[in-house]
C-alpha cells in the first residue's frame, strides 16, 4: 500500500523515498514508491508529471491500494528524490476548486446540479442539468462565482466516516462507505472529493465563463480558472489590440468597424463576380473565334476551377459540336466539357486515365473536372487529352 501525500497536503511538491517494486509492462516501466505526493488520474482530474531521480514521470495511475509511476527507464538506486511539476499540479489544484466553487453558484442561484466535469488542457467544462440558461444567467453566475474568490474563503479536506457524512449536507452521496473524504468550501458547499485543491478561495484567482452550448439535453459551460483564465485575457488584449491597430480605431468601435467593412467586401464581391462573367464572356467569344477543329484547348495561369467550369458551360453552351479542355496552373486543375450533341462522355474519359496522371476526380457526360498534385502531372494529363481528343 502507497502512502498518498497528496492527501495530507497538495502543496508539497519535493521528497525523498524508497521504490519498494519495480514493474515491467508492455506499455513500459513502473516503479511503486513507499510515500508520494504524485496525484494518479482520477476525478476528472489528470494525473501529476514531474521527475524520480531525475528521470521523466510519463503517467501515473492508481490500482487498488497502491500508485504506479511509469518513467523512461528503471532508476539506478532504490532510495529516489521525487519533484513535481509544480506549475502543473498549481494548475490543475485552481481549475478543480474554480469547479467546485463554479457548481455550488450554479445550484445557489439557479438551483442547477453539476453532472460531470472535464479538466482538460486548455479549457475545463462542466455540464449542468438546465434545459436552457440565458447570457444575463451566464453573466450573474460569472460575477457571483468571483465575488465568491474575493472572499477569501477556506477551503478545507478532511476524512469522515459513512455515519459523520449523513450529518452533512453534501453535493452528492460517495459512492463509497468507507475512507470517505470531505472538500469543504466553508460556508458554500460540502462535497466528496479526492482531487487536490488550493487552501482558500482567493488562490482560485478568478474564473471566467467563456461560452456554453447545449449537449445531450443539458448545459455544458466552458470556463478557466486562475492563470489560464489571466492567459485568455491577455490573448485577447493581444487580438484586440490587433485588430484596433489595423482598423485605426479605439476598441469600443471595432465592432462597428468591422460590421462596415463586411458590408463593403461583400459589395466588392458582387461586383467583381459582376466583372468576371463579363470577362468570361470576352473570353469565351475569343475561343471560339480562334476555334480550330472541334476541341478547344487552352491553358490559364490565373483561373479557378469555378472559372474553368464557367467558361467551359458557355462555350458549350454557344456551339453544338465542339468538346473543351481548360487547365489551369494556379490550382492544377483540369475541366472536360463537351455540347450535347458530341460524341464523347468527358466522366467516363476522366475514369479511364486519369489513375495514370495521380489525377482524383469525375463528372457527368457533358462535364468532368479532376486535380492533380502537382503542375506536372496536370499539364501531362492536359497534354495526353488534347492528343486524344482531337
Amino acid at each position: 500500500m502507497t502512502k498518498k501525500m497528496y492527501y495530507d497536503s497538495a502543496y508539497l511538491s519535493q521528497w525523498e523515498t524508497n521504490i519498494v517494486e519495480t514493474l515491467e509492462k508492455e506499455d513500459g516501466y513502473y516503479v511503486i514508491l513507499e510515500e508520494t505526493a504524485f496525484y494518479p488520474h482520477g476525478g476528472g482530474q489528470p494525473c501529476d508529471v514531474g521527475f524520480i531521480q531525475g528521470i521523466p514521470v510519463l503517467d501515473v495511475v492508481s490500482e487498488a491500494d497502491v500508485v504506479l509511476h511509469k518513467l523512461e527507464r528503471m532508476p539506478d538506486d532504490s532510495k529516489v528524490s521525487c519533484e513535481i511539476d509544480w506549475n502543473r499540479r498549481f494548475d490543475h489544484m485552481q481549475q478543480h476548486s474554480g469547479q467546485h466553487l463554479l457548481s455550488a453558484v450554479c445550484v445557489d442561484l439557479y438551483g442547477m446540479n453539476t453532472l460531470s466535469f472535464h479538466l482538460g488542457t486548455d479549457y475545463c467544462t462542466i455540464d449542468v442539468e438546465a434545459s436552457e440558461l440565458s447570457t444575463s444567467q451566464l453573466e450573474s453566475i460569472e460575477r457571483e462565482v468571483n465575488r465568491q474568490i474575493y472572499q477569501n474563503r477556506e477551503i478545507l479536506s478532511y476524512w469522515v466516516t459513512e455515519t459523520e457524512v449523513k450529518s452533512l449536507n453534501l453535493v452528492k452521496q460517495p459512492k463509497v462507505t468507507e475512507n470517505i473524504r470531505i472538500v469543504e468550501i466553508k460556508g458554500i458547499e460540502y462535497n466528496a472529493c479526492g482531487g487536490t485543491h488550493v487552501s482558500s478561495t482567493g488562490e482560485i484567482g478568478m474564473i471566467k465563463l467563456l461560452k456554453m452550448e447545449k449537449q445531450k439535453g443539458n448545459i455544458r459551460i466552458y470556463f478557466k480558472s486562475g492563470y489560464r483564465a489571466l492567459e485568455e485575457f491577455n490573448d485577447s488584449q493581444r487580438i484586440l489590440g490587433t485588430l484596433s491597430a489595423k482598423f485605426k480605431t479605439g476598441k469600443d468601435e471595432i465592432i462597428q468597424r468591422i460590421e462596415k467593412w463586411e458590408q463593403e467586401q461583400k459589395q466588392l464581391q458582387a461586383e467583381l463576380a459582376i466583372l468576371k462573367e463579363q470577362n468570361n464572356e470576352y473570353v469565351a467569344e475569343q475561343l471560339l473565334n480562334n476555334q480550330e477543329g472541334s476541341l478547344i484547348a487552352y491553358r490559364f495561369e490565373d483561373k479557378t476551377l469555378k472559372d474553368l467550369q464557367s467558361l467551359a458551360t458557355k462555350i458549350t453552351a454557344h456551339r453544338d459540336d465542339v468538346m473543351v479542355l481548360l487547365a489551369t496552373t494556379a490550382e492544377n486543375k483540369v475541366v472536360l466539357a463537351r455540347s450535347n450533341h458530341s460524341g464523347h462522355s468527358c466522366g467516363a474519359f476522366f475514369k479511364e486515365h486519369l489513375g495514370k496522371f495521380n489525377g482524383k476526380g469525375g463528372g457527368s457526360e457533358v462535364l468532368a473536372q479532376a486535380g492533380f498534385p502537382t503542375w506536372e502531372d496536370a499539364f501531362a494529363f492536359y497534354e495526353f487529352s488534347s492528343q486524344n481528343l482531337k
